[in-house]
């Protein structure tokens, strides 16, 4: 690597010729309306119910939603109807396509087609039986199972998830395609090895629980789902200069790099107008997506140099993860297209805002009902104040399994970094909100805000008058927005921010949604002791309960700038967690209470499921960190140290040069006096990182090793980064190897 191709790599970048796609047209030129092509590359219920014969399309309904195992009649003809569907579309292959613990999606390719044999003939025909529908066969010794599976226990099985549609995806050939199906993932004695089995458990928890408050309260629900909008935020950079860079290749963030003198400091990228080569690759991205059924939304300009967000509309959340999912793959490859990188990770460069995912929680029934909207007169709606307070419930009980959701090796650096909430976890409801809980647990009338220029307050919503005789009067939504809280009440969900970018978001909302599962549980009880043998509750057993709960989640409810250091003082105080270290955080999941709740409780684990998942989650912090140090070794060595002893060459031969000449070397005396102090430090610091790397290595206990990873590793690669950045400001850019920031973020 060298500063030439460092160059070449920039004049690429200003040479770059956009690539030219075309939005579809109908056959008089005219471009096809999104909505006409949404869903078309997916094969759900509409497509279903039109390819079976009505007795067989029942069937299969009444088996999905009791969720009862498929009969081979109907797997048969639902296989068949797929696979005329998918290779009309010029499909080849079939996947089973799920989320192992890795933190992305896997897939294993089979062809239609196999061969008949009748007789002395061999036939080649295409087949799609409903067994292969089912189930298929990856090796879950290769993936991440805590020790569930070893080497010589490789048997593991893909198993449809009938709730989540089939689609297919364009292939590498032109006019060739693959059938996706999604799938869990389960080991051979059917333990969950995936992140999917997870929350469909955690939603079948929730489900029951919240099936039985409803009924309580006098509604004919049948079932209630949660429903989420992923918020995905992500950077996007030349692949030219991302492909100088060893750090972003290898660990997704950048080891080194001093932040250039203008970065976000003048707000003037949020919102900005998108570049085009951006958005080039967003309105490709999009037109894939909507193909796909995933109802992208919004996209904007993000507030670091190179930063955007993509949004969709809510679904409900399982089906709202794969999409997810699918979101950052099409991004990845429609970048790759555009000569782009994305990146996911959630702090890739150090100095300026990192990336989240926030996710958009709630709550709905069978009958299409937000459990979390409060409507009018929230003071008054006691079915929505339930649930509100369950899930602060639910928060504040396991506030410990949020947190642990929510740590990694790369959302470490996100957390609290006045970009992100911090690790504190709370919830913010709003002023007027917290009054309704306030008066109700007071006895007392709801006051009236006083607010400049406001109409008398309606707590269902108020009106702003602009006082420009021009603009209309705007509604105003019943909560302000807090972006420092990690669960923000904003009109009708919970915003959980505080979920790192790079991460699926299944693990972080099932865990959400078993905790709130768990509380609505509690609630029922508290309802049923109230109740006395009456099969519904009376207002005012309704009305005690949730006086109670107002009183009970008072310590998790908070309205003020969680940034500061009074709120960490005042957090400690309420007796809430501020977990630092990441494998404190992990730790949470096997706390008495915690594991009581995943296992016994709610059954989103078995035992051995739960302790899998921790050993998991230990492994892979462990091994990033590992990865990480011995990158930042390899370009220490590498690269750096060659670049400033070739500087510092230059500089010595000037200086011999000047004083044979008779002349005054003192300036660049003083350069290399400058130099090499920082230079020495880097190399001590360097030795540091590179026995801290050996210790952790050599430790054999999992546990051990991620705690003695995030006590040497992460002190040790800050250390060096430290003299690496200053280094970087002292030697001249001609003789600096790799893309510096300004290269990276401004070309």
């Amino acid at each position: 690597m060298s500063q030439q191709a460092r160059t070449e790599a920039i004049l690429g970048v200003v040479g770059h010729q956009p690539r030219e796609v075309k939005w579809p047209a109908d056959q008089h030129g005219a471009s096809i309306y999104a909505s006409e092509l949404f869903g078309q590359d997916v094969f759900g219920l509409p497509q279903l119910q039109k390819a079976l014969p009505k007795p067989v399309y029942a069937q299969f309904i009444k088996q999905m939603r009791g969720r009862q195992s498929l009969d081979k009649i109907t797997a048969d003809a639902i296989a068949h109807a797929v696979r005329v569907w998918a290779q009309d579309r010029g499909a080849t292959h079939y996947t089973h396509w799920f989320q192992p613990q890795t933190g992305s999606t896997a897939e294993k390719h089979d062809a239609f087609l196999t061969l008949k044999y009748s007789n002395d003939d061999t036939t080649a025909i295409d087949a799609f039986s409903g067994s292969q529908l089912l189930q298929s066969e990856p090796d879950a010794s290769s993936f991440p199972s805590g020790g569930m599976r070893t080497t010589f226990e490789a048997r593991g099985y893909t198993v449809w998830d009938t709730t989540s549609p089939m689609f297919i995806r364009p292939g590498a050939l032109k006019g060739t395609a693959t059938l996706y199906v999604p799938s869990v993932f389960i080991s051979y004695n059917g333990q969950a090895l995936d992140e999917k089995t997870v929350l469909l458990r955690a939603n079948e928890a929730l489900s029951r629980s919240a099936v039985k408050v409803l009924r309580q309260l006098g509604e004919n629900v049948n079932r209630v789902y949660t429903t989420l909008g992923t918020e995905q935020e992500y950077f996007l950079i030349d692949r030219s200069l991302y492909s100088l860079r060893p750090d972003l290749k290898l660990t997704g963030r950048t080891l080194i790099g001093s932040v250039p003198p203008k970065h976000q400091q003048l707000e003037d990228h949020y919102f900005g107008k998108i570049p085009s080569r951006v958005l080039a690759t967003m309105s490709e991205a999009e037109l894939e997506l909507i193909k796909l059924g995933v109802p992208v939304k919004t996209r904007h300009n993000e507030v670091a140099p190179q930063q955007f967000e993509v949004a969709p509309i809510f679904e409900e959340s399982t089906v709202a993860v794969d999409h997810n999912l699918l979101i950052m793959d099409v991004l990845h490859q429609v970048s790759h297209r555009h000569k782009l990188k994305v990146l996911f990770h959630e702090k890739p460069f150090k100095g300026i805002n990192g990336s989240g995912k926030h996710c958009n929680w709630s709550m709905s029934t069978d009958q299409g009902d937000n459990l979390l909207d409060p409507t009018v007169k929230p003071e008054t709606n006691y079915r929505f104040l339930v649930f509100l307070l369950a899930t602060l419930l639910g928060v504040k009980q396991h506030q410990g399994i949020l947190r642990c959701a929510i740590s990694s090796s790369s959302n470490l650096h996100r957390l609290g970094a006045q970009e992100a909430p911090p690790g504190i976890i709370s919830a913010f409801l709003g002023e007027q909100l917290t009054e309704v809980l306030t008066a109700i647990e007071e006895k007392r009338a709801i006051r009236n805000f006083s607010v400049p220029h406001m109409s008398t307050i309606k707590l269902g919503g108020t009106v702003l008058d602009l006082k420009v005789a021009v603009l209309p009067e705007i509604n105003r939504d019943l909560t302000d927005r807090n972006r420092t809280s990690p669960f923000a009440f904003t009109g009708n969900k919970f915003e959980f921010r505080a979920v790192g970018s790079k991460q699926s978001p299944s693990f972080p909302v099932a865990m959400l949604t078993a905790a709130v599962a768990s509380a609505l549980d509690q609630v029922s009880k508290r309802l049923e002791a109230k109740m006395a043998g009456r099969h519904v509750a009376s207002e005012d057993d309704v009305l005690a309960v949730i006086r109670d709960l107002i009183v009970e989640t008072k310590a998790i409810r908070f309205e003020g700038d969680n940034y500061s250091e009074a709120w960490v003082k005042e957090a400690e105080k309420r007796g809430l967690l501020n977990i630092k270290a990441v494998p404190d955080a992990y730790a949470q999941l096997l706390a008495e209470g915690n594991a009581n709740m995943l296992t016994k409780l709610t059954g989103v684990f078995t035992h051995d499921e739960l302790h899998s998942r921790y050993h998991v989650l230990v492994e892979r912090f462990a091994k990033d960190l590992l990865i990480e140090a011995n990158t930042l070794k390899f370009m220490i060595h590498q690269t750096i140290l060659p670049a400033v002893y070739e500087y510092r060459k230059s500089l010595a031969d000037t200086i011999n040069s000047l004083k044979s000449a008779g002349c005054d070397a003192t300036p660049e005396v003083d350069a290399v006096k400058a130099i090499t102090p920082i230079l020495a430090s880097l190399k001590t610091a360097t030795a540091h990182l590179e026995q801290a790397a050996e210790t952790v290595f050599a430790e054999a206990e999992p546990v051990e090793q991620a705690k003695k990873a995030s006590d040497l590793i992460v002190p040790a690669l800050e250390e060096v980064r430290t003299h690496a950045d200053a280094l970087e400001q002292k030697v001249a850019d001609k003789y600096w190897p790799i893309p510096k920031y300004t290269d990276l973020l401004f070309h």
